[in-house]
């Protein structure tokens, strides 16, 4: 069976590499434009490119449990390389398809740290934002009151500071 489903994954590894580099790439954009410029118009436009690689990878991802089903084999590492193990063993060419993998784990990896630490920056930003608007506003820095969730609550009176 896996002389069937070797090609298809061979295509499916390709194709995500390729989406996981565009993502790895739109994360990029978006560190540089949270040092440089902050304008929220293009970290939207930035997030939208990126939820759309994000679902097509969430494909690949299906697919490729669709395809380690066929051998009775589960998604995860261990998996995949006891797939790779049965290509071999069937005499099939895989060194180009493990290299492919073995780069898209790496870029993937990538991808998830440069997501955190754009979060994190974004998180600050709007923390700013929130205390800017706040002091404009006239309200205290310090929020005393808690909601049932533990967030806290904005103070239904607030005087401003200045007018526009």
């Amino acid at each position: 069976m896996i002389e069937k489903t070797f090609p298809i994954t061979e295509q499916l590894v390709i194709n995500a590499l390729q989406l996981a580099t565009e993502l790895l790439g739109e994360l990029n954009r978006e560190a540089e434009s949270l040092k440089n410029t902050q304008e929220s118009e293009v970290i939207n436009n930035i997030a939208a490119t990126k939820r759309q690689l994000a679902l097509q990878l969430e494909q690949f991802n299906g697919q490729l449990t669709q395809v380690l089903a066929t051998e009775n084999l589960l998604n995860d590492q261990e998996s995949i390389k006891e797939y790779f193990k049965r290509g071999e063993a069937a005499g099939l060419k895989i060194s180009e398809t493990v290299g492919n993998w073995v780069q898209l784990m790496l870029v993937c990896g990538e991808c998830r740290n440069l997501n955190e630490q754009n979060g994190a920056g974004i998180e600050l930003l709007s923390r700013h934002t929130k205390r800017s608007l706040d002091i404009l506003k006239g309200k205290s820095e310090f929020s005393n009151t808690y909601g049932a969730d533990g967030s806290t609550q904005s103070d239904k009176s607030t005087h401003r500071l200045i007018s526009v």
